[in-house]
């Protein structure tokens, strides 16, 4: 597994290194993974079945239930005793889903993080800003890793304290930003509250994920910031930031890599493989991974295979929807049945709830509204959107306003509730 493609390897010699390593791959799951042992026997096949890339189809998807069903260690291919590092990324239960890495996985995933990093123009001895959170989510020590692999110096700051940030900027001079791009517009805030333009900074670069972001808000960043904008995919179940990326001076699409990352992209609703130009949601299939293997990982993320632009790994289209209900509130998948199950466990609530996303550029902000099963008094419904603003900030990482109404004000429909209410903006 050691061969490392290049700009002049053919397209053919990654499909004989995607079958090879795909083979490997399926095998090592069920050899493995009792789950996968399962689904394989019940959709009636075996890794012995698997001959050509097209064969992956008969397989059965991975999905985030599957996470949660095994919740915590339970899809690791490995003992325990040989994984050396675990993050999570967001549950839809209060549960995170968790993901855990070899010595060699780590290895793999800094050397993807770094080809991302130079793909949007980084080079050895520039220096890295890294806004992202560290910690438990797979942005910042990914990134970190990465850029260290290039050869770059990083500055690991993480987010939040913006002011403090562009004391830094100013100061230390880095050459790339990689952040949420939420978060870049509130660093370009922060400068011209300190009277600063942010545009007179050292900074050239910005590569911007974990977020879903538009044209609209690129065409913000690349103005206010002065950078250029560029776009970096991933996910935490299968690897982190680096699955995907743009590059400096393409033609639009996130470059994947192919030869640890095999993509499919499905119609969500039949599960079929559709041919490369058609959009639908994206399935990814580890190549090379050994504490976590994922075999078919149904993402949720709507885009489209494209053809390669440089070199011979083809791309995906920009992520810009999802097949399921996420929501993203401030860099952090919210998922609504997260915020009902704390509803659920919040004394003194009933069942019903509304969700309100306000855009206050450049963040989505969420309003929860709860009703109560009794006439509570103002300071007891007080007291209860207190706990519960602070059970989602826990549990889920992300700071809402939660609105507590008296019993029966929130709407009842019916049939099948409809939760979110009518997106609207501020200014």
């Amino acid at each position: 597994m050691a061969e490392e493609p290049d700009e002049g390897t053919s397209a053919e010699r990654i499909r004989q290194l995607q079958l090879q390593r795909l083979r490997w791959s399926v095998r090592h799951a069920w050899e493995n993974v009792p789950h996968y042992q399962r689904s394989f026997a019940a959709q009636g096949v075996h890794p012995d079945e698997l001959r050509t890339l097209e064969d992956l189809a008969r397989f059965p998807f991975l999905t985030k239930q599957d996470f949660r069903t095994h919740y915590p260690f339970g899809l690791f291919a490995v003992p325990r005793q040989k994984v050396v590092r675990i993050h999570t990324s967001s549950g839809t239960t209060g549960k995170p889903t968790v993901v855990g890495y070899t010595a060699r996985d780590i290895d793999t995933w800094a050397g993807l993080m770094s080809r991302c990093i130079r793909a949007a123009g980084a080079r050895t001895g520039d220096v890295v800003h890294i806004a992202y959170d560290y910690g438990l989510f797979t942005g910042g020590l990914g990134s970190h890793w990465g850029a260290e692999r290039l050869g770059c110096t990083v500055i690991p700051v993480s987010s939040g304290r913006s002011g403090w940030q562009v004391e830094l900027i100013e100061d230390f001079r880095p050459d790339i930003l990689m952040a949420t791009p939420s978060y870049a517009l509130t660093l370009a805030e922060a400068f011209e509250r300190r009277g600063l333009d942010p545009r007179d900074s050292s900074l050239r670069i910005g590569i911007f994920g974990a977020e879903p972001w538009t044209e609209t808000t690129r065409a913000a960043l690349q103005s206010r910031l002065g950078i250029e904008a560029l776009d970096l995919y991933g996910l935490a179940e299968v690897m982190g930031p680096g699955v995907a990326c743009e590059t400096v001076g393409g033609d639009g699409g996130l470059t994947i890599w192919e030869d640890h990352i095999y993509p499919e992209v499905i119609d969500p609703q039949t599960g079929q493989v559709l041919p490369d130009g058609e959009e639908g949601e994206l399935v990814l299939t580890s190549l090379t991974k050994e504490a976590l293997p994922v075999i078919r990982y149904r993402t949720h993320d709507r885009t489209r295979l494209l053809p390669a632009h440089k070199g011979p790994m083809r791309r995906i289209a920009r992520v810009l929807a999802r097949t399921d209900d996420m929501l993203v509130i401030h860099g952090v998948n919210v998922y609504p049945s997260q915020l009902e199950a704390l509803i659920a466990h919040t004394g003194g609530l009933s069942s019903h709830y509304k969700l309100e996303i306000t855009r206050q550029a450049p963040l989505d902000d969420l309003t929860v509204h709860v009703e109560t099963l009794e006439r509570d008094s103002d300071a007891a419904r007080r007291r209860i959107a207190t706990e519960l603003t602070r059970q989602v900030k826990t549990y889920i990482g992300v700071s809402v306003t939660v609105v507590v109404h008296r019993p029966g004000t929130i709407e009842r429909a019916p049939g099948e509730a409809t939760r979110l209410m009518p997106r609207h903006r501020t200014h």
